[in-house]
């Protein structure tokens, strides 16, 4: 199992850095080329300086982080990083649209070869037609990386959602869990924003405060700072949290545990506590980041392994586990409700009859919403298989709820998966506004 895990993501990471290599290899030959048509001498080699510069501080800046940060974060240097961040994003998108375009005007015009000769040829108009529908389509990915970076990446929405929840003693209906998740406090997510998600969390006067992990993005990030900032959620039942994938990279499980104590909150590591609320009590669960293998529909556990002590039977389960692949094992063990993460709701999100497109459907049918499953009893065979249950999908999505296939939502575990507050690889967001949640939990 670890084995074909590091081949995947080797394969993985070969794939990733073979696409940067063919698409800059594109658009700097591509410049190079334009740059030694100029007539004059002097301009020419102004441009060739400005060529090779910008070579250099792209390779930079995307070496930084490969070999332990040398970049400052600060002033220039996070000019650059972000500079190089939206290049790499948009200019991907830009080859692709390049490409697709072109390559329809060379079908266009291979076909109207082969079509009889007294039919309309293909003329110059359509040939230039091409080509600058082909550079119009280029530069919207560009457009989309600068409104996505400037306008769309701080745009906090908060979601209000009715969970019904199997098992609630009526007590419980009308609890409300505020929920912030994939903080990723650093280069682009400065400490002012996360106090702003916090002061708007608390407006929303939810009974419980629970963060589902990655409060940063690797070592060099100020994890002391977000939690402290995050020390400022207010909710009777207190704050909790759990791990994400992020804090096993930057090797701050324990730490980011140790700084939530020190704050007065309490971050759950294969652990529960038992809460009470209106003279009802309910079990709150935290684990730390459970892996898979980055696919949508194959069981790649275990997951949530050793954990049916932590498990109650006579009350309600709420789980935090920031990896919402978890909820396949979580339903068949019974967990009522389980909260997480992770996805970022693709970041990228775009709407095509209906269907939406998002990067984050390559590792999970859990983008970002309420979602159900059948639930078991605690049983390994008590409900359906990983790929069964996929099928029984119940999706909360723009206010329409769906109804699941096994018509009994009072034996449905639920998910609702935060579409998060930071970004990841590329500061940008198009269509996925980061989140704030407000959870009111009704009895089913």
């Amino acid at each position: 199992m670890a084995k074909s895990a590091f081949f995947i993501r080797s394969a993985f990471l070969l794939l990733f850095l073979s696409l940067v290599i063919l698409v800059q290899r594109f658009w700097f030959l591509s410049a190079w080329q334009r740059i030694q048509t100029v007539g004059k001498p002097v301009v020419r080699q102004v441009l060739q300086g400005v060529w090779i510069a910008a070579l250099v501080l792209f390779l930079a800046t995307f070496l930084d982080p490969f070999v332990g940060g040398f970049i400052p974060r600060r002033g220039v240097g996070l000019w650059l990083i972000t500079a190089s961040r939206l290049w790499l994003f948009a200019s991907f998108f830009a080859f692709v649209a390049f490409e697709l375009v072109s390559g329809l005007g060379w079908t266009s015009g291979l076909i109207s070869k082969i079509v009889p000769a007294k039919a309309p040829g293909f003329d110059p108009a359509r040939r230039t037609f091409f080509r600058y529908a082909a550079y119009l389509a280029g530069s919207l990915p560009f457009l989309g990386a600068a409104y996505g970076f400037a306008a769309e990446r701080f745009r906090y929405q908060v979601r209000k959602v009715d969970v019904p929840v199997a098992n609630l003693p009526k007590a419980l209906d009308g609890m409300k869990i505020v929920q912030l998740s994939d903080i990723h406090a650093g280069d682009f997510m400065p400490r002012d924003e996360v106090a702003r998600a916090v002061e708007m969390a608390n407006d929303l006067k939810a009974d419980l405060a629970v963060v589902t992990g990655d409060f940063i993005s690797n070592e060099h990030d100020p994890l002391e700072a977000c939690i402290a900032e995050l020390s400022k959620l207010r909710a009777p039942l207190g704050a909790w949290g759990c791990n994400g994938n992020h804090e096993i990279y930057a090797n701050a499980e324990a730490a980011a545990q140790q700084a939530f104590e020190r704050y007065g909150m309490t971050l759950l590591r294969q652990q529960n506590a038992q809460l009470e609320f209106a003279g009802q009590k309910f079990n709150l669960i935290g684990v730390d980041y459970q892996r898979d293998h980055m696919t949508a529909n194959v069981p790649s556990g275990p997951m949530l392994q050793a954990i049916e002590p932590l498990i109650s039977r006579q009350m309600p389960n709420i789980l935090l586990s920031h990896n919402p692949n978890s909820f396949h094992r979580a339903a068949e063990l019974g967990i009522e409700l389980s909260l997480a993460g992770h996805t970022h709701g693709g970041q990228v999100k775009v709407e095509i009859v209906d269907h939406n497109i998002t990067p984050a459907r390559l590792i999970t049918d859990f983008v970002a919403g309420l979602y159900r499953l059948p639930m078991g009893n605690g049983n390994n065979g008590a409900s359906a298989s990983h790929s069964a249950a996929a099928h029984n999908v119940l999706k909360q999505e723009k206010g329409n709820v769906l109804s699941g296939t096994d018509g009994h939502s009072a034996r449905s575990a639920a998910l609702y998966v935060n579409r998060g507050l930071g970004t990841f690889g590329m500061p940008v967001r198009l269509g996925v506004p980061p989140e704030i949640t407000l959870l009111t939990l009704r009895t089913a």
